[in-house]
């Protein structure tokens, strides 16, 4: 999520004259359009790419998600991005026209990337099951390449989306826009899953060939893709024009945009503090999204489900998600406090992936679905555990720089999250025989992994962090500027 601390400066006579007026809630909810639209294409790329990849062209789940995670590999492109769209205006504004251009760009991309996969199962099928040749290494190497200009696409658009919403707003309603923006892609998520598996219903209950699995999944990618971009062109039209107080504000102070990768890390290190929360929250991600690669073909393989069923599966824990989310900011959060409400919430996600790997052993897909909705609930509480506890723990003036610098930890910390969730069901997959044991090591792991949260959670000195960690980065921020 991308803020900003803004410092105005004295407006020009025009704006004088001429108020801007206050955004509303149904443009509000209007522009949560273009962030549903990325919430329905995680739900293709990790939802529904991932289970046809390993479930049915046999593509190592090492190889599928290091592929897939290149996409979040690329995330420091979004600092130039950001950059460029403060300096350089495209179609006579500053964010705009970059929404729109990199929405059309990840959009044709994304349905490149599937005829791309088509050719590596091709090869697969062909040789009767993985094996490192010439042709494997270059489609390979193609798909990789293909998701990094994906991820660059979705940095080139989403990061003036957001840098748009600082634009548009004012300090007394900027939470209530991040807010339901921010709520809008886990509705995307949920939709995503629905609409896949109507759009998927040909291969329902079928022993389906691959090229009806082909033409498909083809018309998948190429129907809802279309529907995202007209999402993000709905979403935008015309606020920024009516909206923007860009140009009035002749000052930005610490915009996330311009933080470089160094940067960022010198202020993740600038005191233990500021180290222990942020290690806390890396680990977190980590456990939180190792899933995304394998739960799907989980679905498939144990649990024989088609396709369009486990496209559904991310509704589940989606709309678990969206029911916490609120939630958990208005009734969980002031009676627990914020430490406590992230610790139920790690706790209980651990909770879920035992279930999740219980269901597995005792072949029963409802605990398994009843365990997803949980997660969704739990993860929910975690995220916004977490995040009103860093904004609590962030002093005003740094909390631009704070929040972007965990923004960018946080896309790493996923792409690492989607590798390792590949790599370590292939480790599973050699040591056992068993499909739940190979599956169970990777929610196992990721249990044990919200248990050491919840340790270096309980590290973090509120008064010493309050007390410290302000002096430290505004030491790093001056000797920057020096």
């Amino acid at each position: 999520m991308e803020t900003s601390d803004l410092t105005n400066s004295q407006p020009k006579s025009s704006a004088k004259d001429k108020p801007l007026p206050k955004i509303n809630l149904l443009t509000m909810f209007r522009l949560g359009l273009f962030q549903m639209g990325l919430g329905i294409l995680a739900v293709l790329t990790l939802g529904v790419l991932n289970r046809v990849m390993i479930a049915e062209l046999a593509i190592p789940a090492t190889i599928t998600a290091g592929t897939l995670a290149v996409a979040q590999f690329v995330a420091p492109a979004r600092i130039w991005f950001g950059q460029r769209s403060d300096a350089k205006p495209l179609f006579n504004h500053h964010r705009t026209g970059y929404v729109w251009i990199g929405a059309a760009c990840f959009t044709l991309i994304l349905s490149l990337a599937v005829q791309v996969i088509w050719q590596l199962g091709n090869i697969v099928q062909a040789a009767g099951g993985w094996v490192w040749t010439t042709q494997t290494y270059g489609w390979t190497a193609l798909l990789a390449l293909v998701m990094a200009f994906y991820g660059i696409a979705v940095c080139s658009s989403s990061t003036p989306f957001f840098t748009l919403l600082v634009d548009i707003s004012d300090e007394d309603n900027r939470g209530k826009l991040i807010g339901i923006v921010w709520s809008m892609m886990t509705v995307g998520i949920a939709v995503g899953g629905i609409s896949s598996k109507i759009l998927l219903s040909r291969l329902e209950n079928i022993d389906a060939s691959i090229e009806v699995l082909r033409s498909s999944i083809s018309w998948l990618f190429i129907v809802v893709p279309a529907i995202v971009f007209g999402l993000a062109l709905v979403a935008t039209f015309g606020v920024e024009k009516k909206y923007s107080r860009y140009t009035s504000r002749s000052i930005i102070a610490d915009r996330e945009d311009q933080i470089t990768l160094g940067r960022a890390l010198k202020i993740l290190t600038a005191s233990r503090q500021t180290g222990l929360f942020f290690t806390f929250l890396v680990v977190m991600s980590i456990s939180l999204f190792m899933q995304e690669a394998v739960l799907e073909p989980y679905g498939g393989e144990v649990f024989g489900m088609s396709v369009p069923q486990t496209s559904l599966l991310n509704t589940y824990w989606g709309m678990g998600m969206l029911m916490s989310l609120s939630a958990t900011g208005f009734f969980i959060v002031p009676r627990l406090g914020k430490r406590k409400t992230t610790e139920l919430g790690c706790a209980t996600v651990a909770i879920c992936f035992v279930l999740i790997i219980l269901s597995g052993f005792i072949g029963n897909a409802g605990l398994f679905q009843g365990s997803l909705v949980l997660f969704g609930l739990a993860t929910g509480v975690t995220t916004t555990g977490a995040l009103s506890l860093m904004l609590d723990l962030t002093a005003a003036e740094t909390a631009g720089t704070f929040v972007g610098a965990w923004g960018l930890a946080q896309a790493l910390a996923r792409g690492v999250a989607v590798v390792s969730g590949g790599v370590v069901l292939d480790v599973g997959r050699a040591l056992f025989n068993n499909l739940v044991l190979a599956y169970g090591t990777v929610f196992g792991l990721q249990a044990v992994g919200m248990i050491l949260a919840i340790w270096f959670l309980s590290r973090v000195n509120v008064r010493e962090f309050r007390d410290n960690a302000k002096q430290a980065i505004a030491v790093v921020m001056e000797n920057d500027l020096d």
